[in-house]
């Protein structure tokens, strides 16, 4: 954990996005760009940022391979021209299987250069009424639990669905940030989603950053949006409740510090994470 009395300024963006990949890319490089002249330090886009459509095999079609393509290209581009850490989101990357793609996010630092890569480890499935989703239809699952160091400290990567299984998060170690791009329905997001981001803030104690789908898509899916951030004592600091936007924060360190020392949670561990 930092330990440093500097603030860090980071900001989740909240989009609603379509079929029309240039027209997300679009979007999405503006907000960027607005993030940055914000001041933050970190930004961070949502799960599916470049594609949602009512065909979940198009994201098949622009699966790339890792290191090469016009979506990582973007990424990298757009993190060395506003000098800011960018967390991708997620993007369909090349998956072992040829009709299915992994979801992934890739981490860029401020120079362009990537320095991690979390490929999303459960895959959400409910069905109630006329409502039904199933991801593993086309997405391979992750296996890995990535961590990775930054300068406001050691930070741990997740996606939507991940949120439900608070294991994951304990096996990241301490961390003083966790990100979690998502896209999570309007109707599991109404009734789990603030409640579960405040838990892994609360029971971590560190930052929860979630940038997030939001609104009504091309097609009629409707996402639950709620951009926010978390603070360790699981205040939310900051929220966008639906539509394309900015939601900025400030990364404290000493708030952190503060909130273990008082609180020592994480050393009056018994059981050991698996």
């Amino acid at each position: 954990m930092s330990t440093s009395s500097q603030t860090y300024r980071i900001a989740a963006i909240q989009t609603v996005s379509g079929p029309d990949v240039a027209e997300n890319l679009r979007i999405a490089g503006e907000l960027v760009a607005e993030a940055a002249a914000g001041g933050a330090r970190l930004v961070a886009l949502p799960e599916y940022f470049p594609l949602i459509s009512p065909d979940e095999n198009a994201k098949v079609g622009l699966r790339e391979p890792e290191g090469a393509g016009p979506l990582q290209d973007f990424l990298r581009e757009a993190a060395a021209r506003h000098r800011v850490w960018l967390v991708g989101g997620t993007i369909p990357l090349m998956a072992s299987a040829a009709d299915k793609v992994r979801n992934t996010t890739l981490v860029f630092d401020d120079e362009g250069a990537q320095v991690a890569r979390y490929d999303k480890i459960h895959l959400f499935g409910f069905r109630r009424e006329r409502e039904a989703y199933d991801e593993s239809v086309t997405i391979e699952a992750g296996r890995d639990v990535v961590v990775f160091d930054a300068p406001w400290g050691r930070t741990g990567l997740s996606v939507c669905y991940d949120l439900r299984f608070p294991e994951l998060f304990r096996r990241m170690g301490e961390v003083s940030l966790i990100v979690l791009p998502a896209a999570f329905t309007a109707t599991t997001g109404r009734a789990h989603w603030e409640v579960l981001l405040r838990a892994r803030a609360i029971e971590n104690q560190c930052y929860v950053m979630a940038p997030a789908q939001g609104g009504r898509h091309p097609g009629g899916r409707i996402t639950w949006g709620h951009t926010l951030v978390a603070d360790p004592w699981g205040e939310v600091l900051a929220c966008r409740e639906e539509g394309a936007g900015v939601v900025f924060a400030d990364l404290d360190p000493a708030r952190m510090a503060a909130v273990r020392e008082s609180l020592p949670a994480l050393r009056h561990r018994c059981l050991a994470p698996d």
